[in-house]
Order: structure tokens, then C-alpha cells, then sequence
């Protein structure tokens, strides 16, 4: 059995136990992976049930690496090195269908990194034929530059993807560091994209998978999930917020457990991916529930100066 592998799908769903996915979630469970066919499958019942019935647990983008605890009749225990949590001290914990992995390309030091930048563009074959659908922040390594587009290093060996779709960073995730603005920017372009419990890609995001996913577009890699990413980053006074603080809200009005994060956006704003059949939204907190159950500010950028 294989210690580590890569993620050779568009998105992988990182489900529960291999019990959680249903016979309505085949479509997201294959290689080609059908994400936009499943989605648009489920009923807000069958959607629901995602998050009620505890079925998934996050997502991790095409070449991503993971490791591999066991394999069981079609299935891998992973473990996701980059999305941090307490249920496992190497990273987030889960199962993924064997099929969605394949060797890991072992991203050496020294390489350059092409990130998504967009919301999908498309890995290309070496006569430029589209072979799977990418989402932001999908990072691969370049192999080399021709022209408008890079070669890069992928589980299914070289393929292409357009330059002027990506970025180019030295490390994996963007060593340029953004600001709270900018985290809002980023978050702005997801404006009404569904909800989706455990999501991590253009697909969907749910309201961590959202912060984490903006935070990581602009250099900065916080906790997967939102209990953890209020635990961490530099305190802030709810009368400091600056755009880009990430906003906690708790049960029990703001005393008892974390349920929910937002970004903040300014002017009393946030900007957030609020639950299952509502769409990324920025609203007005005060006169919300929101309002009373807002309990802590985090704050994981670097002030530049022009945040305010």
C-alpha cells in the first residue's frame, strides 16, 4: 500500500467513512469526477443531509497531496497534511474513493508552482485538449514555460494550463502576502455561489472552507474548520475590526460552541457562506441574529497599511 498520494480527480470529497456517500453521490465519486452533475442532482433534502448526517468532511483539489493510512474495498483513509485539525495531528482525517488517487508527483524544493487564479480553468492535454476542469487555488508545479501556457507536473504526468489563468509563486501556496482587502477581493468573487457542506472549491464552499480558501489565496494557511481558526491568528476587539477579520458566532447567543465564521468587510458588514440553500452574501450584521451571536474576531493578515 502506498504511504502518500495525489489527488488525480478535479475535486476529491473527503466523505465520513466509506458508509456516508448514497447511490445519489456516485457522480461524485468517479474518475472523471462529476461534481457540477451531482450537485445539481440533490434536493435541499438530499444537501442537507451532507451536513446533518455528518456524511462529509471536506475536499482536496486536483494534485494535492495526502496520506494514505489503509485501503478498504475501494477506498482510502487519508489524511490531509495541509488543511489543519485537531482530530488528527498530521491533518484533516477522512475517506476518499481509491480511484480519485495516484502517485504523487513529489513536488521538489527549488520548483516553481503554478496557482489558479480563476475560478476553473482547464488542464490541458499536449495538443491542448481540455482533460479535467481545475478550481482556484488548484496548485501544480511548472515543468517549464511555452508561451501562453506551462508545463506542469500532475499525477497524470505533464500536461498544460494556461498562464494567463495562474499565477506563479516559489512555494505552493501564494508567498506574496495579501492584506484584510484583498482577502475581501478574493471573497467577493465567489458573490452567490451555493453553499455546499464541507466544500473547498469553486464548486462550493461552506462558511470555513470559504475563510480558509480566501485566507490561502493571499499566502496565509489557517485551520480547516471554524472552531480551530478561532482559536489561532491574533485576537482582535470587536470594536477593531478591519476588512478581512475573520468574524466567529456562536450558539446560545455568542456563549456557547462556534457554529459559523464570516470575513469581515467593512462599514458593518461581513461577507460570508452562510448554509445549506443560500448563496455567498454580504449582509449587514446589525439587526441579524448574526448580531447576537458574534463572539470573537481573528485576524491572519499582515497589515501593509492599506486595510482600513
Amino acid at each position: 500500500m502506498r504511504e502518500k498520494a495525489a489527488v488525480k480527480a478535479g475535486v476529491a470529497t473527503v466523505w465520513t467513512s466509506p458508509d456516508s456517500a448514497r447511490d445519489l453521490d456516485a457522480p461524485a465519486l468517479t474518475n472523471p469526477v462529476y461534481i457540477e452533475k451531482w450537485l445539481d442532482s440533490l434536493t435541499h433534502e438530499t444537501r442537507l443531509a451532507l451536513c446533518d448526517e455528518n456524511r462529509i468532511q471536506s475536499q482536496v483539489l486536483f494534485g494535492q497531496d495526502v496520506l494514505v493510512l489503509e485501503e478498504r474495498e475501494g477506498w482510502s483513509h487519508v489524511i490531509v497534511p495541509d488543511q489543519a485539525s485537531p482530530k488528527d495531528k498530521r491533518g484533516y482525517p477522512g475517506w476518499v474513493p481509491s480511484v480519485q488517487l495516484g502517485e504523487s508527483t513529489d513536488m521538489h524544493e527549488g520548483k516553481s508552482f503554478a496557482i489558479v487564479k480563476t475560478k476553473f480553468t482547464d488542464l490541458l492535454t499536449q495538443i491542448d485538449k481540455k482533460e479535467i476542469e481545475l478550481s482556484f487555488l488548484t496548485s501544480l508545479s511548472i515543468e517549464k514555460e511555452e508561451g501562453d501556457r506551462l508545463a506542469v507536473s500532475t499525477p497524470l504526468g505533464t500536461r498544460y494550463v494556461k498562464r494567463e489563468d495562474v499565477y506563479i509563486s516559489s512555494a505552493s501556496v501564494s508567498e506574496q502576502k495579501g492584506n484584510g482587502l484583498d482577502i475581501v477581493r478574493s471573497g467577493e468573487a465567489f458573490l452567490d455561489l451555493p453553499y455546499l457542506w464541507g466544500g473547498m472549491s469553486s464548486y462550493g464552499f461552506d462558511c470555513s472552507g470559504f475563510s480558509y480558501s480566501m485566507c490561502k489565496a493571499n499566502g496565509y494557511v489557517i485551520p480547516r474548520d471554524a472552531g480551530d481558526q478561532a482559536k489561532e491568528g491574533k485576537e482582535v476587539p470587536l470594536d477593531e475590526l478591519k476588512p478581512g477579520d475573520l468574524l466567529f458566532f456562536a450558539y446560545e447567543q455568542g456563549k456557547g460552541i462556534i457554529h459559523h465564521v464570516a470575513i469581515y468587510y467593512g462599514d458593518g458588514k461581513m461577507i460570508h457562506s452562510p448554509n445549506t440553500g443560500k448563496t455567498i452574501e454580504i449582509i449587514t450584521i446589525e439587526g441579524t441574529y448574526y448580531e447576537k451571536e458574534l463572539c470573537a474576531a481573528r485576524r491572519y493578515w499582515q497589515d501593509t497599511g492599506d486595510a482600513s
